[in-house]
């Protein structure tokens, strides 16, 4: 058997499996999630090291016992996170519609009323997942997309590819982006376009910019402002809230109207306070698992 087919049959049993638990009402996902809080905290303790370091360093006018509440809530909600993920598979337009709320997607439609594209910034923070469902407020002649990161395992790809596609955005791998634009661009096509622009960037990364972030020298990807400025995109940045258990709510503001307008990392600077200014307000929705902060700024 080829290496292609065994990827394939891997794809089918881990979507097979991961369908039948989509199929599940929520009540008996958040029972699924309990437990698996259970097993990664407490049994398993998932990165935990890596957690507590990020959360003490992040938080430092934080005592040890909120950093621990904080963490724990963290854990909860990132089991919250995975089962609300796998029921995308099957989550309704009606459904997801009543649990991932855009208060003023006006902003966004006014901005790509006249055929111009507009990148949509946001972090790690609630469920980001659930923001793909952003297309079925768009205005109809605007298409809706998601730059994203090939995982090293194919079976894992594809299922998120499929999961991250259930509300028809186009997911677009980072390698590819310049390409897509420049085709809509010529097809007359205007986009919306997610970006997670608060992953670590590639090492020998072009543009080694370095700001302060959560307490933090922290070098941030400007791939993102790169397009802005190149193509004269607005950029939105969208701050969410988790309102209760498996219900968010997202609202836009403006971070520019014209990329071309902005001075050299204006753009990335004023997503990274705006992103900050929403884990401060509610530290535990953050995704504290990514080993962020383990680059260290060279000293001058």
């Amino acid at each position: 058997m080829t290496e292609k087919n065994n990827k394939g049959i891997g794809f089918h049993l881990l979507y097979g499996v991961v369908n039948l638990i989509a199929m599940l009402p929520f009540g008996v996902l958040y029972i699924l999630s309990d437990f698996l809080y259970i097993i990664v905290y407490y049994v398993v303790g998932y990165r935990k090291k890596v957690v507590r370091k990020n959360l003490v360093n992040s938080l430092p006018h934080k005592k040890e016992d909120d950093i621990i509440r904080i963490e724990k809530k963290f854990y909860h909600h990132l089991c919250d996170y995975g089962v609300e993920t796998i029921k995308t598979l099957r989550i309704s337009e009606k459904e997801i519609r009543k649990r991932m709320v855009f208060k003023n997607p006006e902003i966004v439609n006014r901005l790509t009323k006249d055929g111009n594209s507009c990148l949509l910034s946001l972090g790690h923070y609630g469920n980001w997942e659930w923001v793909t469902s952003i297309g079925l407020y768009l205005l109809p002649e605007v298409e809706s997309g998601h730059v994203y990161k090939t995982l090293k395992s194919k079976a894992f790809d594809e299922l998120f590819l499929k999961i991250r596609s259930r509300f028809k955005p186009k997911p677009i791998e980072m390698k590819r982006i310049y390409r897509t634009i420049i085709q809509k661009k010529n097809d007359g096509k205007a986009m919306v376009i997610g970006f997670l622009s608060d992953q670590r960037p590639p090492k020998n990364h072009s543009d080694e910019y370095w700001t302060t972030f959560l307490n933090q020298d922290t070098q941030v990807q400007t791939g993102m402002e790169r397009i802005a400025q190149q193509f004269g995109f607005a950029v939105v940045y969208l701050d969410i809230k988790k309102v209760k258990r498996g219900h968010y709510v997202g609202d836009f503001s403006v971070i520019t109207a014209d990329g071309n307008n902005e001075e050299p990392h204006a753009i990335m600077e004023k997503y990274t306070r705006k992103l900050e200014e929403t884990i401060l307000y509610e530290p535990a929705y953050y995704l504290w698992s990514h080993n962020k902060w383990s680059r260290k700024k060279k000293q001058e």
